[in-house]
């Protein structure tokens, strides 16, 4: 459950939508830690749910979205609620979730299109052109709305298995990167530490076991490369991935002495 546990996603949330929503930096605490309380709650929630609606330990047939609609409503329904009108009003919350939750994807996944061609500068008049085309908002929209629309012809599900290794890395990396930042600028950052080796750990072993259970597959001849073939690309461009960005902040992080930057 990416929101109730350690996401990845969130710090993207947080770092590219939500620090821009406050008028005053002191109140990012209470609405960034409180906001991640309040998931991890829903997380919990949602598990109490599931088991609640499972007769004999068997997963109630379904969507996930519809299992969770019933099982909030069999609840509200104790409550003096009718069971349909709290089954209607639960499927519109969950819809109204999907749908904002998809605007932000959206939003964030071309907020980092266009960081990955900027410079050492955002200033237009100081790009190339190649550059200013490929950072335009509406050209980096559209790209990322595109590869959207494919997976959506091609089956999302056939990468789908790979989103709790992807944000777990990628929680793992912000916590790296927050713990170099930490050093760097003289803070406190040594309560990272411990759960930072922990999601590499984690993740990194979740990843390469999901390599040798495909790479086996395929030498079995019992898989197809559009299903396990793409999972493989994609997992194996996650490991060198989370090895480059680790070693190299890692690598800051014991070498950088404090105060070595600008706060």
């Amino acid at each position: 459950i990416a929101c109730g546990a350690v996401s990845g996603f969130h710090s993207l949330v947080s770092s590219g939508t939500s620090s821009k929503t406050v008028s005053n930096e002191k109140d990012m605490p209470m609405i960034g830690y409180g906001a991640m309380v309040v998931e991890s709650l829903l997380g919990i929630v949602a598990l109490v749910v599931v088991g609640a609606v499972a007769v004999g330990g068997t997963k109630p047939e379904g969507t996930p979205f519809a299992i969770f609609s019933s099982g909030v409503a069999g609840f509200l329904e104790r409550l003096g609620v009718p069971v349909q009108v709290a089954t209607v009003f639960m499927t519109m919350c969950v819809s109204a979730l999907a749908l904002t939750s998809l605007d932000s994807v959206a939003r964030i996944g071309r907020m980092s299109f266009q960081e990955l061609f900027y410079g050492d500068s955002t200033d237009p008049k100081q790009m190339t052109p190649a550059q200013r085309v490929l950072t335009n908002k509406y050209f980096a929209t559209v790209i990322t709305l595109f590869f959207g629309y494919l997976l959506t012809l091609g089956g999302y599900s056939n990468v789908w298995p790979l989103f709790g290794s992807a944000n777990q890395l990628l929680a793992a990396m912000v916590l790296i990167a927050l713990a170099v930042f930490l050093k760097t600028t003289g803070r406190t950052g040594w309560t990272l530490y411990i759960p930072m080796f922990v999601m590499l750990a984690v993740t990194f072993t979740a990843l390469v076991q999901k390599t040798i259970a495909l790479v086996s597959n395929i030498a079995a001849h019992n898989a197809t490369f559009l299903v396990d073939g793409l999972q493989l690309i994609v997992a194996l461009l996650l490991v060198v991935l989370g090895v480059l960005v680790a070693y190299s902040c890692l690598k800051k992080l014991f070498t950088t002495t404090k105060n070595s930057e600008q706060k």
